[in-house]
């Protein structure tokens, strides 16, 4: 059974002893196995590659992780209590008792030192300088000639006292360099052509000599020396490593706040990305909203056109059957009359019948056919009416769409964009990365041809919306006119002007101040004359629900004294008069005509307005 204290809650480091003293006694009781066949294994290195260590490599491993100073408190008192399950159980069953052998790592006094950039000596060349020429030939032969070992470059020096002939042979800096020169140096050693041959031989053959430049070449007064220090330093390769590791830890740092600050712009496109996913379904949650109200207006709409209809067309067969039956009344008269023919008393009686009934007959037959002739008219103007109300219906609807499309065109646009942001911050550069780049930029050549496709069809739309509205607004005028000029006393729907003093309303408020009629016409006079001031402007804003609103302001002087002087009720309809001028035209300050139900106090539509007047229409054709 194998069981491992990581398994259990982490403790403090002054439960160390305790906690060992429990991994020994675990340990002695068989609770926890470390011996495999004739090797043992850690059981708290479950993971680790190596599995089967000797009994001192294992003791070594637990002592050094028990004494490690950056392992929890958990790991070192297991550690430390199988390094004393193994001293004192283990290995005094062993002959020789075991020793833990230090780690002394390598001091850099004991590193061997180069001299760097890597550069390789050659001595006892045979040549004569006869000039640069046949210097540079000797250098380029010596180079083909070392080319296995990838030297940089050869360069040959003379000494002036010997007059030997010797070469600097230059490696690349980095470690591949490195490993190019030892290759050169071994060649040279298993040849026995090292240093230490050239220096031992009196009799010197006529071959090659060489060996890799070190601190003894670098501090030589020989040309050999002073070439080495003029361009090289003396460096182990300890150094080289630890600069190395500093200058990777450096990149490393520098890359790691790049991959930050990257992650970081990566976020928040992430976020805007996510905001703008958000505002996309609650515009189409919005959208579907609408175009659910708007189709069940058009429905609304289109069962009241239907209703209308069929009414209009149920009087019609009333009135057709009205009709038919006074005809019938009228044929059967003639027919009695065709039967008192035979008495001559009454022929004079009957002949004036006669002359009444052809009269009355013609008299039907023209209002018959003045009725077809307005009925046609009639049916001519619903159907006129119905298609304008469809075609406002369908330029709106239109719009409404185009709107919708726009602005989610917008958004998927926008959201192409970041997306195209995040693989651009990416940074990579593989063929699917710019695959992605390259799809990703024609969909938004796409988003955007469609988008000026849309504001094309859109402000073609807005055209024609302005247009209808201008139409409509034609059409509003003649019907203010009509309604003016039929309006009476009594009338349900007709034209107010709004933004006008209530004569009548002020007048009975103020009867009760005064009662002479000259007075009162002075008082409305006046009153209209100060509604219609620009500079009075009895208003202050307060915000409603998160919208501005213009309310009256109580504290004003002028309906101060107004209240004071006529009471409430005439300050009320002064007041009513200001907040419809404000309301309609509050930069002309003159009043303005408007469709009003007077039934109802509110304004009228236009639909509405028409069918009062077609049903005043039927009115007064039924008693005509």
């Amino acid at each position: 059974m194998e069981h491992s204290s990581a398994e259990d809650s982490d403790i403090s480091d002054s439960d160390i002893a305790e906690h060992k003293e429990e991994i020994c006694a675990q340990l002695r009781a068989g609770k926890l196995n470390v011996k495999r066949g004739e090797a043992f294994r850690c059981p708290f290195c479950p993971g680790k590659k190596r599995q089967d260590y000797n009994l001192k490599d294992l003791l070594q491993h637990a002592t050094g992780i028990g004494a490690a100073s950056k392992r929890s408190a958990k790991v070192k008192a297991s550690h430390l209590g199988l390094a004393m399950f193994l001293e004192k159980d283990i290995a005094s069953t062993l002959e020789q008792p075991l020793q833990i052998v230090p780690y002394k790592p390598k001091t850099p006094k004991d590193e061997e030192i180069f001299v760097w950039p890597w550069m390789g000596i050659v001595v006892n060349l045979q040549c004569e300088f006869k000039g640069k020429e046949c210097s540079r030939e000797s250098e380029e032969r010596l180079t083909a000639q070392f080319s296995r070992f990838r030297p940089l470059q050869a360069t040959t020096l003379r000494d002036g006292k010997n007059q030997q002939f010797c070469a600097i042979v230059k490696f690349a800096k980095d470690w591949s360099g490195f490993k190019d020169a030892m290759a050169f140096e071994n060649h040279f050693v298993l040849e026995q052509y090292s240093k230490p041959d050239w220096k031992k031989r009196n009799c010197r053959k006529d071959d090659l000599y060489g060996w890799l430049a070190k601190t003894d070449d670098y501090n030589s007064p020989e040309p050999i020396g002073e070439y080495l220090r003029k361009n090289g330093n003396l460096r182990s390769v300890g150094d080289l490593e630890r600069e190395g590791l500093k200058e990777t830890g450096e990149r490393v740092a520098h890359y790691a706040r790049q991959i930050d600050a990257t992650n970081k712009h990566m976020s928040e496109l992430e976020l805007k990305n996510n905001q703008n996913a958000m505002k996309l379904d609650r515009m189409l949650e919005e959208n579907d909203r609408l175009v659910e109200e708007h189709n069940e207006r058009i429905l609304n709409m289109q069962k009241d056109a239907r209703r209308n209809s069929w009414k209009i067309i149920n009087d019609n067969i009333r009135l057709h059957k009205e009709l038919e039956t006074k005809k019938k009344e009228i044929g059967r008269r003639h027919e009695e009359l065709e039967k008192l023919v035979m008495n001559s008393t009454n022929r004079e009686k009957l002949e004036a019948a006669k002359e009444e009934i052809a009269k009355e007959n013609r008299l039907l037959d023209l209002a018959t056919l003045k009725k077809k002739e307005e009925d046609e008219k009639f049916l001519k103007l619903v159907k006129e009416q119905e298609q304008e109300k469809e075609n406002v219906r369908k330029m709106l609807y239109d719009l409404e769409m185009q709107l919708a499309s726009k602005q989610k065109l917008e958004l998927e646009r926008e959201q192409l964009r970041g997306n195209l942001e995040v693989w651009k911050h990416m940074g990579k550069e593989d063929a699917k990365s710019k695959e992605m780049l390259d799809k990703l930029h024609e969909a938004l050549k796409e988003k955007d041809e469609e988008m000026d496709h849309i504001d094309s069809i859109n402000q073609t739309l807005i055209i024609k919306q302005r247009r209808t509205n201008d139409e409509l607004e034609e059409a509003k005028k003649e019907l203010t006119t009509d309604l003016l000029n039929m309006s009476s006393a009594r009338s349900i729907v007709g034209v107010k002007k709004m933004g006008e003093l209530d004569k009548k309303a002020f007048i009975v408020s103020c009867k009760e101040k005064t009662a002479d009629e000259l007075s009162l016409s002075i008082l409305c006079s006046k009153w209209e004359d100060e509604i219609r001031q620009p500079e009075w402007h009895p208003f202050k804003v307060i915000d409603v629900g998160g919208q501005a609103k213009e309310i009256i302001r109580e504290d004003d002087e002028k309906l101060q004294a107004l209240k004071a002087e006529l009471g409430v009720q005439a300050h009320d309809v002064v007041v009513k008069a200001l907040l419809e001028m404000n309301e309609y035209n509050p930069s002309g300050r003159y009043p303005i005509p408007e469709l009003w139900n007077f039934k109802e106090d509110r304004r009228a539509p236009m639909g509405e307005a028409v069918a009062y007047i077609v049903k005043q229409w039927k009115a007064n054709k039924r008693k005509h």
